[in-house]
């Protein structure tokens, strides 16, 4: 499922991101937006982009082809910013990068216009499913190149892993209210079509597939001064597996509440008036 490559040039950082993702080349595999794992929410971040960027390639949604991106321990020794320098140096190892798209913009709706309701639908899903907070009007984190639209940056999706002894089988089936401010749900009129296309992809052999892909290393990375949530990655990969066919059980818990948001948005939105001489 993952190619690696190593870095051999880091290009630009982009400093739109807050974890500091950045332009990078690499050995033969070209360019790559790469997230770092001494950023932000370290590993468990870029667990998140893998888990939730394969889900979504798999289940047909438009990802740019994900890899992992080996920094050795020589990488960017002459980068002047000590911020970067910082990032750079807790990274040393694997980390995850998206292929860069040549010519690619953020997504703005008033720009690009409406989205399809069938993608707009099963983008909504996945959101839903994944926890991901993010994919709102101030965080779209969709890109537009080549007059095609590309998800990105999953990095805020799963955020239960961050504290593994408060997930149980209650709050894997639960509902996922934030999906009342996703950017896309005003446009998402195919909630039904969507959870049967996803949920035929989205099964838990793929979820399996899926996790044991992604190296150890990852699994057993955990910001400084803390413990590995689990004492080995094969613990970790059953945790994940368990939390998914839960929450795939239940699905109906969370596909429902986006159907209820959409109806909750458009009633509230302001009625069109009409004029009379």
């Amino acid at each position: 499922m993952l190619q690696r490559h190593t870095a051999t040039r880091y290009l630009v950082p982009l400093r739109e991101g807050g974890s500091l993702p950045a332009v990078l080349d690499t050995d033969g595999g070209g360019l790559y937006v790469a997230k770092f794992r001494g950023a932000g929410q370290g590993a468990r971040a870029l667990l998140a982009e893998l888990i939730v960027g394969l889900i979504a390639r798999e289940a047909g949604l438009p990802v740019p082809e994900l890899a992992l991106i080996e920094l050795d321990g020589s990488f960017a020794r002459t980068e002047r910013d000590p911020e970067i320098q910082d990032v750079l140096r807790a990274s040393h190892g694997l980390n995850v990068g998206l292929r860069y798209l040549e010519g690619a913009f953020n997504f703005d709706p008033l720009a690009v216009g409406s989205v399809e309701p069938q993608l707009a639908s099963r983008i909504v899903w996945l959101d839903a499913f994944a926890s991901n907070i993010d994919r709102t009007a101030r965080n779209p984190n969709m890109m537009v190149s080549s007059d095609a639209l590309w998800l990105i940056d999953h990095g805020a999706a799963l955020y239960f892993h961050h504290n593994w002894p408060s997930v149980d089988e209650t709050s894997a089936r639960s509902p996922f209210a934030a999906i009342a401010s996703h950017l896309l749900l005003d446009h998402a009129s195919e909630i039904a079509e969507a959870d049967r296309h996803m949920s035929g992809r989205v099964t838990p052999e793929l979820i399996a597939g899926i996790v044991e892909a992604i190296p150890d290393e990852l699994y057993m990375d955990a910001p400084s001064g803390t413990e590995p949530p689990f004492a080995t990655a094969a613990e970790n990969r059953a945790a994940y597996r368990l939390y998914f066919e839960r929450r795939l059980s239940a699905r109906a818990s969370f596909v429902d509440e986006a159907r209820e948001a959409r109806e909750r948005r458009l009633a509230s939105a302001p009625k069109q008036q009409g004029y009379r001489k």
